[in-house]
């Protein structure tokens, strides 16, 4: 995930540069460039990263797989967070309320 968020990063600022060296860099032109600068990178990032996007979500799947196969057998659940303790504390309300 965070290898994936980098790279869109480094393409948004690569673009951007781009952009900028390419002439965009007058007063009136920075929304123009930041815009023109997202929207690229956007695209780009789609075909570009594809193979990124796919390992993150893979990841991010898995995780929350392994979470909820945790939480089914009754084991804590991952990082020690007391999930059960965190949802009564949930149903109560804000503390002003109790």
């Amino acid at each position: 995930m965070l290898r994936y968020s980098v790279l869109r990063l480094l393409l948004f600022f690569g673009v951007l540069t781009l952009l900028w060296l390419l002439g965009l860099r007058g007063q009136d032109q920075q929304w123009m460039l930041l815009v023109l600068s997202a929207l690229i990178s956007m695209v780009l990032s789609f075909f570009v990263l594809a193979r990124f996007r796919e390992e993150s979500t893979t990841a991010i799947a898995e995780r929350l797989q392994r979470r909820v196969e945790a939480k089914q057998a009754g084991k804590p659940a991952v990082h020690g967070v007391d999930e059960e303790a965190e949802d009564a504390e949930d149903d109560r309300g804000p503390a002003e309320y109790r």
